[in-house]
Formats: C-alpha cells, sequence, structure tokens
C-alpha cells in the first residue's frame, strides 16, 4: 500500500462514477507516460506503482466496492496487498491486469527485443581534446544475420506454430479468490516465448539470428571534452532479436594528463621559470599553450607566484561557446652554486639596496589565492 495512501481515484485521474473503460483507459494512458524506461521524472518508478496498485482495485468490482465503502482501511482488513513486482517483470503484471502489454500491444513472445548496450574506450591527447578529433574504435558486436534476416529459420523452410501455446508465446494461468479472478502469464517453456519452435535452424548463426562482426567505428570526439566523459553513439551496439532495434554504443573517454599544463574545468595551468636577473630586468619568453607557443612579456621586478593570465587560450566550453583562460604561473630559479665573481657581485649589489630594492605589495598567500582565481 503506498504509504501516504492517496485517493486512487485521484491518482487515476478519473471520477468516482468512472466506468470500467474509462478506468482502464486512464490506466494505460498513466503507464505509457510514467514507465521507467520511458519517463525521465525521478518519482516515476514510485508515481508507477501507485498507479498500478489503483488499478489493481478500482478494475475489481469486488474490490472497488469495499474500497468506496472503507477506504484504505477496508481493503486492509479484507486482506487486499498490492502485488509485489520488479521493475524487470511488468510484461508479467499487465499481462495479469489485462492480458497485454504497457503500450496497449497483445503480449506475444515473439516481440521484437532491442539490443544490448556496446561499451568502449578510448585515450587522446589533452591538445586533441581542446581541438576536437575524430578517432577509430575497433569492436566485435552482434549483427543481424545476413542468411536468415535474424529469424534463426533455414532459408527455404518455414517453422511451425508451438502447439502448447497455440502461437502466442505465452501461458496463462487462472486462479480464483474471493476478490475475483488472478490470471498469471509466463513465457511457454517449449518454444521459448517465440509462439514458433524452428526445426531446421539457420547454418550461418545457428538459429541465434545474429552473428558477431568485427567493425570499426569512427567516434566524433567534441572540443572540450572531459577527462571521464562518456559518448553515445545511437544504433550501433549489438543487433536486436527478430528484428529489434540495435543497442548503443556508450565510448569512454580518457584524456591523457600534459606533462607541460594543468587543466581546472576550461582553464589551463602553467609554469614560466625565471632567473632572478630576469626576474629583476624584466623578461620576454615564449609560452606553450594549447594552440602553440605564445610570446609573454614580462616587467622587470615581476614576483614568484605571479600570474599572467592568456585570455581566450584555454579549453573550448562544450557544447557552448567560447574558451577558458590559459594562466601562467610566474617562478623564479634561485642559483644553488656560485662562483667566487658571482658571490662578489652579488654581495655589492646586497650592500647598494636599501628599502625599495625588495618593496613588497603583496603577500605570498595573496599570491597564491590569486594564482587560483
Amino acid at each position: 500500500m503506498a504509504a501516504t495512501e492517496r485517493d486512487y481515484y485521484e491518482l487515476l485521474g478519473v471520477a468516482r462514477d468512472a466506468d470500467e473503460s474509462t478506468i482502464k483507459k486512464s490506466f494505460r494512458r498513466l503507464a505509457r507516460e510514467l514507465h521507467p524506461d520511458v519517463s525521465d521524472h525521478p518519482e516515476a518508478e514510485l508515481r508507477f506503482r501507485e498507479i498500478t496498485e489503483a488499478y489493481e482495485v478500482l478494475s475489481s468490482s469486488e474490490r472497488r466496492a469495499l474500497y468506496d465503502r472503507y477506504g484504505h482501511a477496508g481493503l486492509r482488513s479484507g486482506g487486499f496487498s498490492p502485488t509485489q513486482f520488479d521493475m524487470g517483470n511488468l510484461g508479467d503484471l499487465f499481462a495479469s491486469l489485462f492480458g497485454d502489454g504497457i503500450f496497449g500491444s497483445a503480449m506475444s513472445g515473439n516481440a521484437r527485443q532491442r539490443g544490448a548496450d556496446l561499451g568502449a574506450e578510448i585515450a587522446i591527447e589533452l591538445v586533441d581534446a581542446a581541438r576536437g578529433v575524430t578517432v577509430a574504435v575497433p569492436f566485435e558486436v552482434a549483427v543481424t544475420c545476413k542468411t536468415c534476416g535474424g529469424d534463426g529459420v533455414e532459408p527455404g523452410t518455414e517453422p511451425r506454430t508451438c502447439a502448447r501455446c497455440e502461437g502466442s508465446g505465452r501461458l496463462h494461468q487462472v486462479s480464483r479468490s474471493v476478490f475475483g479472478e488472478f490470471v498469471r502469464a509466463q513465457a511457454c517453456p517449449d518454444c521459448r516465448g517465440r509462439g514458433v519452435i524452428v526445426e531446421h535452424h539457420c547454418p550461418d548463426c545457428d538459429g541465434a539470428g545474429r552473428t558477431i562482426e568485427g567493425r570499426e567505428l569512427k567516434v566524433d570526439v567534441p572540443a572540450g571534452i572531459h577527462d571521464g566523459q562518456r559518448i553515445r553513439v545511437s544504433g550501433e551496439g549489438h543487433a536486436g532479436t527478430l528484428g529489434g532495434r540495435a543497442g548503443d554504443v556508450y565510448v569512454l573517454v580518457h584524456v591523457t594528463p600534459d606533462a607541460r599544463f594543468v587543466r581546472e574545468g576550461n582553464d589551463i595551468y602553467s609554469q614560466v621559470d625565471l632567473t632572478i636577473v630576469q626576474a629583476a630586468l624584466g623578461a620576454s619568453v615564449d609560452v606553450e599553450t594549447l594552440d602553440g607557443a605564445v610570446g609573454l612579456d614580462l616587467p622587470a621586478g615581476v614576483q614568484p607566484g605571479e600570474v599572467r593570465v592568456l585570455s581566450g587560450k584555454g579549453m573550448p566550453v562544450l557544447q557552448g561557446f567560447g574558451r577558458g583562460d590559459h594562466r601562467v604561473l610566474v617562478n623564479v630559479t634561485v642559483p644553488r652554486r656560485v662562483t667566487d665573481e658571482q658571490r662578489r657581485l652579488l654581495q655589492e649589489f646586497e650592500a647598494a639596496s636599501d628599502e625599495h630594492t625588495y618593496r613588497t605589495d603583496e603577500s605570498f598567500f595573496e599570491k597564491l589565492k590569486s594564482a587560483f582565481r
């Protein structure tokens, strides 16, 4: 029983005097909208269970009369409990309710089934992720047998109708109780739900209707893609059974780290190393970016930890417009070894320095924070 015990008529959107046909029609419409295989609504499964419970009650004259008179409490005292099912057995539930499938078609064991999805992985360079690239992905996939067209029957022969289920592919078992009749449907064990028995299997696929084939899929990787994202290629997965639609291919993209750069969202970070002389006097340096080397002029007195921004030189915005920035972190290298002459010159420089020589405009921690803004 639904925890909120909502009114069954409200759940199905029908009046309290609605006839059986109206209730059934409303349930079908809602089922098409709320089935989790169709709906993206986060509460689709819960709502589907609620309307199924409502239909179980209102479609039975005995249960409906009990509910109309005593409500949910009357149903519980009468021994009613909603059908327990998992989302993989909805076909059986619908067959037990009104003998057909969720979309109103007759329940048949030989219905087409969608093919399974297939997974693949590729690895690309960061520069390729910035530009976009087409990658050839080899894989093996089940395809419809060319000899039999997917029905598994040897050409020139015909399958015979299953005598046990009379071609329906399903068997129905009726049980009766004080609350009415219950119908349980299951696939016919003789024909395995197909409705026909194949006596002469296709020699190429051995009756499976599908064969394994090696393929190479050209996958277009969009510019700006992030590491770990997936690309869905519709209809390129395993073939469906009996001519059903093929599944999809999901390609997992790995972006190989580039030693020159660090990526943060759509921004790129890199580091430029200056000598103490270059930092003191200023310098023009070449900075490697995703688009190649770019000249960067650094003023005299540039400090370690400062960040210079190259606007629009970062990663493209995936499925959007514009690009991130390239942020260059300045690093000043300190000599580890000096000669006697170099030491003398440094000492002379230090002696000639005053409080203005090393003026501090920004603390180290402020520089560190500005590097990640």
